[in-house]
């Protein structure tokens, strides 16, 4: 009889028994990294061991596990980093003393500290602080009843931002309220897609809600 000679590389690390465990569990249950996918991400695939086509198939799928693992990570990096310059965001305008003062922050100092390239603010009608007017009825129509909006191909860039249209590629419009009429505060970037930001509606949404408790306190 032919005997089958096994290079000593083709030997699983570890302790042997527990290689034939894991063997004879995957065997009992076939569908096991097919429930859990997020594990390709740790394997090495095979390379013709079974054929191009299998090797080739397993690749794509462990390649594929592991670039949505990495994305997902990334993600997670770039809300984290929006969170923080958004708690710095807050702590900058609970800092103003009047209404004035909050609206130099945001239009001043929030671009630099959210790592954007410019905040503006607008108002339906005529506004005392001297904020952009915009048509009744505009914010309703751009936001319908969400709190925020996230825009990769703006449109009415020039009603919104005003002068700095030009350096807007996408943005983030939330709705506030002063004194009882509806505005926004538009978060615009160059870049269309920028980590972080445009998943960060909720976050920009928050911001916009301090704003708006800042001009309810200076009215107080």
């Amino acid at each position: 009889m032919r005997r089958t000679t096994r290079h000593p590389a083709a030997e699983p690390e570890g302790d042997p028994d527990e290689a034939a465990a894991v063997e004879a569990f995957l065997r009992a249950q076939p569908d096991f990294l097919a429930r859990r996918p997020h594990l390709y991400a740790l394997l090495a695939p095979p390379r013709r061991v079974h054929g191009e086509r299998l090797a080739d198939h397993m690749a794509a799928m462990i390649e594929q596990a592991r670039a949505r693992e990495a994305a997902l990570i990334t993600a997670r990096r770039a809300e984290a980093k929006l969170a923080e310059r958004a708690r710095r965001a807050v702590l900058a305008i609970l800092s103003a003393r009047s209404a004035a003062e909050a609206v130099e922050v945001v239009e001043g100092e929030w671009p630099a500290i959210l790592g954007l390239d410019v905040v503006s603010l607008a108002v339906e009608g005529r506004s005392t602080l001297g904020l952009r007017r915009l048509p009744r009825g505009f914010v309703r129509r751009i936001l319908g009843t969400a709190g925020a909006v996230v825009r990769d191909r703006p449109t009415e860039r020039e009603a919104i931002h005003g002068e700095a249209a030009a350096l807007v590629a996408a943005d983030v419009l939330a709705r506030f309220t002063l004194g009882g009429t509806a505005g926004l505060v538009a978060f615009g970037w160059r870049e269309a897609e920028r980590g972080g930001l445009a998943s960060g509606a909720e976050t920009f949404a928050f911001l916009a809600s301090v704003l708006e408790a800042c001009f309810a306190r200076a009215a107080g």
